[in-house]
């Protein structure tokens, strides 16, 4: 088991940047991929980004890609999104999720220990 605890969420106007952390702990963090996940009001849980447990390869949705950045610290054990250019349709509870190898994924069942999740809202 892993215990994951995301922060970093806020208030932001359209156009302006947050950065959301998750530090791991418990099970070995280092090897396992990672990912991120959100939950818009009346929505179901979606894909956002990924990475696999060097930093190496990363992947993202396509409403995130070029905006949005997942890097991690295996010597912090914590996992980040750098989120840019946040548009209102952004807003939402966001997900850190640890996986259950070592390549990332953008399938949930692929995850089996997920956080609390932090409140991200951007105004426009």
């Amino acid at each position: 088991q892993v215990q994951l605890v995301e922060s970093g969420g806020g208030l932001v106007q359209a156009g302006g940047s947050l950065r959301l952390s998750c530090a791991a702990s418990g099970r070995t963090f280092r090897w396992y991929a990672m990912g991120w996940f959100r939950r818009a009001p009346g929505k179901e849980r979606e894909f956002v980004a990924t990475i696999s447990w060097s930093g190496g390869n990363t992947y993202y949705a396509d409403s995130v890609k070029g905006r949005f950045t997942i890097s991690r610290d295996n010597a912090k054990n914590t996992v980040y999104l750098q989120m840019n250019s946040l548009k209102p349709e952004d807003t939402a509870v966001y997900y850190c999720a640890a996986g259950q190898s070592s390549s990332g994924s953008y399938n949930q069942r692929e995850y089996n220990n997920w956080g609390q999740g932090t409140q991200v809202s951007v105004s426009s």
